[in-house]
């Protein structure tokens, strides 16, 4: 994943996944699905239609920063 805008890390997912898109206004720890094929984790506010995923309760912009770093990360999804 890679950092966009200064409000986003986004990574191809490498497949496409159905869409349920609506109007989102993101926050920070908001996980989406953009176009259907890259998965997006948001630090700061964004308003498009997308898919939401998930949500990284209780956290910041600051503390996802800090996670995250700067430049390209690698995130692994994983279903139990």
């Amino acid at each position: 994943m890679s950092d966009y805008g200064n409000i986003e890390k986004v990574g191809p997912l490498g497949t496409t996944l159905p869409r349920n898109d609506e109007n989102i206004t993101t926050t920070a720890g908001d996980l989406i699905l953009y176009q259907g094929n890259s998965f997006v984790i948001y630090y700061a506010p964004n308003t498009w239609t997308f898919t939401r995923l998930g949500k990284i309760d209780n956290t910041t912009r600051e503390e996802l920063l800090a996670t995250l770093g700067s430049g390209n990360v690698t995130v692994t999804l994983s279903l139990n």
